[in-house]
């Protein structure tokens, strides 16, 4: 995929930010900047990512007042009960920098978690530069790569033989590839819906359709389940096809959606594990050992794998944005990681 470079007068202290007014109602918001601060990089966006998971819940003004706060991201702005400006999949190049940052240039690309907006600053330890290995656009997974490293920190995997993914969304496809490259194991992607058999296939792995079965069935079961697609029937599916001990590893945020679940038949029987891992909390087996940036730094390095830039659709232009966020958006949508391209 193309680089992107783009000339932008630094001297012109505004810049334009993505904002979710209302449920439904986005806009590409004016705002002023202040003169750079002599801890901060000022950045240039180049591209970014949607999260159709998270951001779908934001943009709907779907999640619960109980996690207001648990759900800021950094460098948000507003709040959920609108108006708002979210996202954290930001790739930039430093076009300037404060007297004080050290071991960053201008020039460098830097992956950054920052709502969509075309010129910022934030401080200069929040930038995670982009090895010449990794394309600028396949940057914008760094996120989502991270998801999937705590999540297999979470699962502490030791023997665990057979392994699946349920969902084939961005998320589980990350998931599936961390697997490969962390843990050595090639996890089948299950999905009820039979076209993300081709994305599946692009990666290198195997794709079975999931239904719901009864405990007669003879489907393979499986000694680790990651389940990334959000729905009680994905959740449900995770625990019949898993095996004695099995531990499934719940990585979907339902926002105020409840989740309804049969614990009856072989759950108990089999001794089987339920885990939930979330991203903003170092998964505990690895706390004593990564940062925040290490674990970033680590998340980056498997990017290096031009088989990811399946996840990646064609780049819509950043100021086009809220005209197209209704169908990105769209359950029905098969979108995966949609690019955001920044031009003049």
């Amino acid at each position: 995929m193309a680089e992107h470079f783009v000339q932008i007068n630094v001297t012109a202290p505004r810049a334009g930010r993505l904002t979710y007014n209302a449920p439904g109602e986005a806009s590409i918001e004016n705002i002023q900047l202040t003169e750079i601060k002599e801890e901060n990089v000022l950045l240039k966006t180049l591209y970014s990512g949607i999260s159709r998971g998270t951001e779908s819940l934001v943009y709907h003004g779907r999640v619960p007042k109980s996690e207001w706060k648990r759900m800021q991201c950094p460098f948000m702005s507003g709040n959920f009960s609108f108006p708002v400006s979210y996202g954290y999949a930001c790739v930039c190049e430093i076009i300037d920098k404060g007297a004080s940052v050290n071991g960053l240039e201008k020039g460098d690309r830097v992956f950054v978690l920052h709502p969509h907006q075309d010129l910022f600053q934030v401080p200069s330890e929040h930038c995670n530069l982009l090895s010449e290995a990794i394309p600028t656009a396949r940057g914008v997974l760094a996120a989502n790569m991270e998801t999937a490293l705590n999540a297999i920190w979470d699962a502490e995997i030791s023997n665990e033989a057979s392994c699946a993914v349920i969902g084939a969304g961005v998320v589980g496809l990350s998931t599936a590839h961390a697997l490969r490259e962390v843990a050595g194991l090639s996890p089948v992607i299950i999905d009820v819906n039979p076209t993300k058999e081709k994305i599946a296939s692009s990666m290198g792995f195997h794709f079975e359709t999931g239904t719901e079965r009864t405990d007669s069935d003879s489907k393979a079961e499986y000694d680790l389940i990651f389940h990334t697609s959000a729905s009680a029937a994905g959740l449900q599916s995770a625990v019949e096809l898993a095996g004695f001990e099995a531990k499934i590893i719940e990585m979907s945020w339902y926002g105020e959606k409840p989740v309804t679940l049969s614990l009856g038949g072989k759950f108990h029987s089999s001794r089987l594990k339920i885990i939930s891992s979330q991203v903003g909390t170092i998964a505990p087996a690895k706390r004593h050992q990564f940062s925040y940036s290490q674990r970033m730094q680590k998340a980056i390095a498997l990017l290096d794998d031009p088989r990811l830039d399946n996840l990646l659709e064609k780049p819509i232009g950043f100021h086009n944005l809220p005209n197209h966020l209704h169908d990105i958006f769209n359950p029905q949508s098969d979108v995966l990681c949609q690019l955001i391209e920044y031009t003049e």
